[in-house]
């Protein structure tokens, strides 16, 4: 059997994709101040839980982890589990995969996405693609290392009070966005969400992020991520401008940003990842 992969909810990949080609998602938590606990793509996560107050985000527990690790490994006929988590540096995810890999001695290993969101799902798509070709565990495990060492994320959101929030941003970021009507572009910085640029609209601030994803392209064969944050409409069309910007796409995958980071960026927001290397992604 191929090394099995494994994910966690944040990767935002799609039921569709995932299933075909055998990954597990470890549902990331979403509880209200009353109490009430929701695990994201297991449960029907109400769309207004990120504009709700009191609510906070934890990521995927080490019993879940362990039961997926042991179920994939075995899954795997000894073969082995490579798991691509969240960034380290956003979540306690990788930390807690760390003790739920060791109980399984030495069948799994963890890579630091150093991303989340759609790049960590392209990221996650790198291993499975290695691992359908027959590589080793450890084969698998280099190549995602590799392809989220040179992957590219960015995101500009309507305002900054779900950022606020959660303590996600930068003391800098706030007082960058302190102003009226900023617009920003953050950019996965060493695993960290960090300020790029601002701007006084969002169809600038999309424009900007559009340009430093050509640039970073640089006229080679890129896999587009688009995320967005109940914001649609704003996807398609920024999936049909990269389209016709960028020179080479092998594939595209849009996603919602779904409960747990939608609580963290707030409605409205979109984004785009790069990936390179990719075979089209087909479910």
């Amino acid at each position: 059997m191929p090394v099995v992969v494994v994910t966690d909810s944040s990767s935002r990949l799609p039921a569709s994709l995932a299933d075909a080609h055998g990954v597990v998602q470890v549902p990331l938590h979403v509880t209200l101040d009353d109490g009430t606990e929701y695990l994201e793509g297991v449960d029907n996560v109400p769309p207004d839980v990120i504009t709700t107050s009191g609510v906070s985000t934890s990521g995927a527990s080490l019993a879940d982890l362990r039961r997926a690790y042991e179920e994939a490994f075995e899954r795997s006929d000894g073969d082995g589990v490579v798991a691509v988590h969240m960034s380290r540096r956003l979540s306690g995810t990788w930390s807690a995969a760390r003790l739920a890999a060791d109980a399984i001695d030495g069948g799994v290993r963890v890579v630091d996405s150093r991303s989340v969101g759609v790049s960590l799902g392209l990221t996650t798509m790198a291993a499975v693609q290695a691992a359908e070709s027959g590589a080793s565990r450890d084969e698998v495990y280099e190549a995602t290392v590799r392809a989220a060492a040179t992957a590219e994320s960015m995101l500009c959101v309507q305002n900054l009070d779900n950022l606020r929030a959660s303590g996600r941003l930068s003391l800098t970021g706030r007082l960058l966005g302190s102003a009226l009507a900023i617009k920003p572009i953050l950019h996965m910085s060493d695993g960290l969400l960090a300020l790029r640029e601002r701007h006084r609209t969002m169809t600038k601030a999309v424009g900007k992020m559009v340009d430093a994803a050509v640039e970073f392209a640089d006229g080679e064969a890129v896999t587009v991520g688009v995320q967005h944050c109940q914001n649609p409409e704003l996807a398609a069309e920024l999936v049909d401008t990269m389209l016709e910007r960028l020179d080479d796409v092998t594939s595209t995958l849009t996603v919602d940003l779904g409960a747990v980071l939608g609580t963290h960026v707030g409605p409205g927001a979109v984004g785009v990842a790069l990936s390179f290397g990719l075979d089209p992604l087909d479910d």
